[in-house]
């Protein structure tokens, strides 16, 4: 849900207006707006670039991943996990174009350790992985617009811990 939709549904909710906070909170997304569509279109565009990055570095970390018997070994299981990797980036798009990290969560964070759990993926793997994803994608990214997406990141890695 978007800030905005947020903001509105809780000033219903409550039969009030928007609090100034609540209005300043929709200026603060509509003055970043560009940055975030800027972000987006730099995440789509270099979506495998980041994942090449991302995915050498925690074979680096975690090199029995891809060793024999490891949760990537081999083409078809390593293709998976680099599958995740694009999901997970598109998903921390979605929420940075919406300014609002609830459709991460609706999205694709419900239930997900239990889902690794049961497929045998480590949870500090997945950490692991996302502040990978994270550090490559910052790779493409200007300073600021770090600071802009980097929460996106964290709340997943917090959600997943």
């Amino acid at each position: 849900m978007s800030v905005v939709s947020q903001v509105i549904i809780d000033a219903d909710n409550e039969l009030r207006y928007p609090t100034i906070a609540e209005l300043r909170s929709i200026t603060d997304y509509f003055s970043t707006t560009n940055k975030r569509i800027k972000i987006s279109r730099i995440l789509r565009d270099k979506e495998q670039n980041i994942i090449q990055i991302a995915s050498k570095a925690i074979f680096k970390i975690h090199p029995d991943y891809i060793a024999p018997g490891g949760n990537a070994e081999g083409v078809r299981k390593r293709s998976l996990c680099l599958r995740d990797y694009g999901w997970y980036l598109r998903i921390i798009t979605y929420g940075l174009l919406a300014g609002d990290k609830q459709s991460i969560e609706k999205i694709g964070l419900i239930g997900v350790r239990e889902m690794y759990n049961s497929l045998g993926v480590p949870i500090i793997g997945m950490l692991d992985s996302i502040e990978c994803l994270k550090n490559a994608a910052f790779e493409f990214l200007q300073e600021d617009q770090r600071a802009l997406i980097s929460p996106y990141f964290d709340f997943i890695i917090q959600s997943m811990s």
